[in-house]
């Protein structure tokens, strides 16, 4: 009984660290009414939006969502930073599965322009 609990622990413990490295992080930096990066092409996978404050003078967020429909009801919920990003300091989404597509991201705090997210 034993080795089959080990056993259980062991393979349990692998494949939480497969998923795991199958999220990658993407880093977003924010100044005064824009985002540095003016463009993203992604992978369809599962990523981890991280959004950097820098300097902006006031707490920043992040929308995701597909391109056209950018109405809060098509949000993409889960990229949401997890709280609202301070002055010189970085918050992060929840995990977001992409598809491929075109989205676009922007924040509407700030204000920047809608960016364009391309995943392949």
């Amino acid at each position: 009984m034993k080795k089959l609990i080990a056993v259980i622990v062991i393979v349990l413990g692998f494949t939480f660290n497969i998923n795991a490295q199958d999220v990658k992080t993407v880093s977003l930096e924010q100044t005064k009414e824009a985002f540095t990066q003016k463009a993203i092409t992604l992978s369809e996978g599962t990523y981890i939006f991280e959004i950097s404050n820098s300097n902006v003078g006031k707490d920043v967020g992040f929308v995701l969502a597909p391109k056209g429909k950018v109405e809060a009801e098509h949000h993409i919920k889960n990229a949401y930073v997890t709280s609202l990003v301070k002055n010189n300091s970085k918050s992060t989404s929840k995990k977001v599965t992409l598809k491929k597509g075109e989205y676009v991201y922007f924040c509407p705090l700030n204000p920047t322009p809608q960016y364009t997210l391309t995943v392949k």
